[in-house]
């Protein structure tokens, strides 16, 4: 990629770092233990099994802006609107529906983490 992103780029990095409050790493642990889901762990012999979604959400926190690709920016738009859906409708228990907590956390949001204060 040029050393400028285009437009849309930017504004999805801006929107994905907003949304996805989780580091590389903490999503790389959630994504191989078993409560990120049964999938996680396929048949032996495959090796990890994490969702792709969520492993390229791992590999786009680990870049610099400027190395973005395309690819990149369509998966931290898709990440954008997943999240953003799901904290749009979420169920009527949310605080205690673990399915729907994991759910966002497979793609590096934790709904139960504190917003950073605006200092």
């Amino acid at each position: 990629m040029s050393d400028r992103i285009s437009a849309e780029a930017e504004i999805a990095w801006e929107d994905f770092h907003r949304l996805v409050n989780m580091s590389s790493d903490e999503l790389r642990t959630w994504l191989l233990t078993d409560a990120s889901g049964e999938e996680a762990f396929p048949e032996p012999g495959e090796g990890p099994g994490v969702s792709e979604l969520g492993a390229r959400v791992v590999d786009i926190l680990r870049k610099r802006k400027v190395d973005l690709t395309a690819g990149d920016a369509e998966v931290m738009q898709e990440v954008v609107d997943y999240v953003e859906e799901h904290l749009e409708n979420p169920p009527p228990d949310a605080a205690g529906d673990e399915r729907w907590r994991h759910e966002l956390m497979s793609v590096g949001h934790d709904p139960l983490r504190p917003e950073p204060s605006s200092a």
